[in-house]
């Protein structure tokens, strides 16, 4: 799971997601996500690692992790491909496995 950056050329709006899928070890993106505007599907234009923002690692052990992403905004499953027609969301599932 990485952190994407989004542009949608067509109504020229831009999005941050933290529900970036890649191969693992790769910034190689598995699933494509949808402007909330124009249904268009679209790859991240820059892909990173959610890192915490006190030591800058990705796994960290920080007894309060600070990151550039908010765990209480809701997943957009109508516009992930990952979940999108599918029962259960990226966000309550770890596993490639229970969502196919």
């Amino acid at each position: 799971q990485k952190y994407g950056y989004y542009h949608c050329k067509d109504c020229n709006i831009r999005w941050e997601s933290a529900y970036v899928w890649c191969v693992q070890g790769t910034n190689k993106v598995y699933f494509r996500q949808f402007c909330r505007t124009c249904q268009k599907s679209y790859n991240p234009y820059r892909v990173e690692d959610i890192t915490c923002q006190s030591c800058k690692q990705t796994r960290c052990t920080c007894p309060v992790k600070i990151r550039h992403v908010d765990p209480k905004r809701p997943h957009r499953q109508d516009l992930c491909g990952r979940c999108k027609g599918k029962r259960l969301s990226c966000d309550s599932t770890f596993s490639f496995k229970y969502i196919i």
